[in-house]
């Protein structure tokens, strides 16, 4: 079990090295801390047998709808337009105004892969990967607002405040590069509902936040230094002589250490980061599978951000989350789906197949998912709309591709509505045990002391969805 103790109970080496006062320039600093490998995110082995390293976090914000993506329902064609009734609860948004009708999907569906799987029709890049992809239907989300319900995602605590999944990977497993983060973010041109807080390192200590990259122009600012490498070392060795003289009399203060921490591997990410973000130096067939250098602005911004996310975990990164927002489509949903599809598709197919290709789809778990599904009911909400769809906690579209999980499959099922989950069903802390199972982490032995009791992402544990695992 991982405490708070056993990342502070022996001296690392910048610990020893800040003690004795010594004076470091700027080759032996970079080398010197590049190989330390006794810091709060030196390698870890994992707690349980498996085959995934690393996790790519594909995050649809907005809510994405299992019925119009990965789980077509044919009964809402027989249904369209006839009244829709049920039980007001607390997984009903209710956002629409008037009469409630259930309405039949705007789009079309193929068939994908050896089984045939059944997706939307614009997915044309993606169709042809999904013979790598476990489709979830049984998940159950718990609220039906964005803020709360993305928190809940992202770090198993509604209110937010909590460590979000990367948080507790990078706790769990360290990193393979000190040059690098260990938790990476890619978000949209704005950040999803609830802000930062998605990536946050909650109560774990600083060193395990997520870090969130520029969607435009630099992805990091200042990555080339204005001033000589014998400038910098010197500005350097002054701030850490003030922070070390701050540390004696303060050595329990984590955020110091965490800030000393964030200085050096700022100076460390100045040699290796320019490389990892320079895509030109990839070629320009594996842009292209990304749908890089495309008509579609769109899909060639979130190409780059998947391009990228392959680019740091390739490099040591643990953990990427990518975003996508959009999805929450209370009216057009014809159009505004079919926006966010072509988006997606060419970036999400491209980087499965590249994955799979470099080997490194053996060891790297891929998920897929939004905060909730959407109703099968129309979700119009002004006078004139063409019907669209209401946030749905009782069903939504999930997948999952790479190390160990059960490629080629469905897992689970919904009614033949698409209102409830009823096959295979878990909540969100369920599926939160199994990603960090996958990843070799044991959610019951992965813990932290805090405000007097051992936390964990499930909040209070949770059950492995053994049907996802090869």
């Amino acid at each position: 079990m991982f405490t708070k103790r056993m990342l502070t109970a022996r001296p690392s080496r910048r610990e020893l090295l800040f003690g004795g006062g010594m004076g470091l320039g700027s080759v032996a600093l970079s080398a010197m801390l590049a190989a330390e490998t006794n810091g709060p995110l030196a390698p870890r082995p994992q707690q349980v047998p498996a085959k995934a390293k690393r996790c790519l976090f594909l995050l649809m914000e907005g809510g994405p709808s299992h019925i119009d993506t990965f789980d077509p329902k044919h009964k809402l064609t027989q249904l369209h337009m006839t009244k829709f009734q049920k039980e007001r609860t607390k997984f009903e948004a209710n956002m629409n105004t008037g009469e409630r009708y259930y309405v039949k999907s705007p789009f079309s569906f193929q068939r994908a892969g050896k089984m045939g799987i059944e997706i939307n029709s614009l997915f044309q890049s993606f169709a042809g990967v999904v013979d790598d992809v476990c489709f979830y239907r049984g998940l159950r989300a718990e609220s039906v607002n964005h803020p709360t319900a993305l928190y809940h995602l992202n770090t198993g605590n509604q209110f937010g405040g909590d460590p979000a999944i990367g948080a507790w990977v990078s706790y769990g497993l360290g990193t393979v590069n000190q040059n690098l983060p260990s938790f990476v973010v890619l978000p949209d041109l704005a950040y999803p509902q609830g802000g930062a807080a998605n990536w946050s390192n909650g109560y774990l200590p600083p060193h395990y936040q997520g870090t969130p990259l520029r969607p435009q122009g630099a992805p990091v600012l200042d990555m080339q230094p204005r001033v000589s490498a014998k400038e910098q070392a010197a500005n350097l060795g002054f701030l850490n002589s003030l922070n070390r003289h701050h540390q004696r009399h303060h050595p329990d203060h984590a955020e110091l250490a965490a800030r000393i921490e964030s200085y050096e591997l700022a100076f460390r990410m100045q040699a290796e980061m320019p490389g990892v973000l320079d895509l030109d130096k990839e070629p320009a067939s594996i842009r292209g599978m990304y749908g890089i250098g495309g008509a579609d602005k769109e899909a060639e911004a979130f190409g780059r951000r998947c391009l990228l996310a392959r680019r740091l975990l390739e490099s040591g990164v643990r953990f990427v989350q990518v975003i996508a927002m959009g999805w929450d489509s209370h009216d057009y949903i014809d159009k505004a789906h079919g926006a966010r599809i072509r988006a997606i598709d060419q970036g999400i197919g491209g980087l499965l197949r590249d994955l799979k290709q470099r080997g490194m789809l053996e060891d790297t778990l891929v998920v897929w998912a939004g905060e909730f599904g959407r109703s099968p009911d129309n979700g119009i909400r002004r006078e004139g709309a063409v019907w669209g769809r209401d946030h749905n906690a009782t069903a939504m579209a999930v997948w999952l591709a790479g190390a160990g999980v059960k490629a080629g499959h469905i897992v689970g099922a919904t009614d033949e509505t698409g209102l409830q989950a009823v096959e295979v069903v878990h909540p969100v802390k369920d599926f939160h045990v199994t990603l960090l199972r996958l990843l070799g982490l044991d959610d019951n032995k992965l813990r932290y002391l805090h405000a007097g009791r051992e936390k964990q992402l499930s909040q209070t544990g949770g059950e492995l969805i053994k049907e996802l695992l090869a």
